[in-house]
């Protein structure tokens, strides 16, 4: 049960993922973060999580992000702040960050554990938003936004990428589903998301075909 210290806090939160992110054009903008956080929703639901916390953090998950910010520790700076500002207790707070901090995809072996079911799930929730007809829209705006073309024939996919090779290096929208997109149904978390993640695997593999 949410209380109403809990709904004024999600409703703050809305506000202020909305007006951090309403003009950011790199594919994780206001959008992105409204289908996350339904996703996270109805896969907690399903999985009985908390549904409170994993709201929250799909709500601030791309405030935090490195790609965003200076760095990725101005962002979580950033979230903590906004939180201890806005009543969130102690806990809540230190589970949303770890959730936040942990959550990212960061290239080849470079995953860090997530240790409760409420970071799988918002884990799982972004990674759906990022495969299917959405996530193949959302690479080819992310490679826009970096100056990558959709398509380099001599590039060849990257195997065992540090995460500053991953963001920072030579590639391509193509190259993005070899990388991330076509590993992400096998790295599902939860159950409900491995289900979900079916069609939007097929719809990604019929589109490259």
């Amino acid at each position: 049960m949410i209380t109403d210290r809990q709904t004024k806090i999600l409703q703050e939160a809305r506000d202020f993922a909305y007006a951090e992110l309403k003009d950011e054009t790199s594919g994780h903008d206001w959008w992105h973060i409204v289908r996350v956080t339904n996703i996270a929703v109805e896969i907690a639901k399903q999985e009985r999580a908390d549904v409170f916390i994993c709201e929250l953090a799909a709500l601030l998950h791309d405030i935090a992000d490195g790609k965003l910010n200076e760095s990725e520790e101005v962002g979580l700076q950033k979230v903590e702040q906004w939180l201890q500002n806005h009543q969130a207790s102690e806990a809540e707070i230190a589970h949303v960050l770890e959730i936040v901090s942990t959550m990212s995809f960061k290239g080849d072996h470079q995953q860090k554990n997530i240790s409760t079911l409420e970071g799988k799930i918002v884990q799982d929730a972004d990674r759906l938003d990022a495969i299917g007809a959405i996530g193949i829209a959302r690479a080819m705006a992310y490679s826009g936004h970096m100056g990558r073309p959709i398509h380099d024939p001599d590039l060849q996919p990257r195997e065992n990428m540090t995460l500053e090779e991953y963001r920072t290096g030579k590639s391509s929208a193509i190259m993005h589903f070899y990388e991330k997109l076509l590993k992400l149904k096998d790295m599902m978390n939860t159950a409900a998301a491995q289900k979900m993640a079916e069609s939007r695997h097929r719809f990604l593999e019929e589109y490259y075909e």
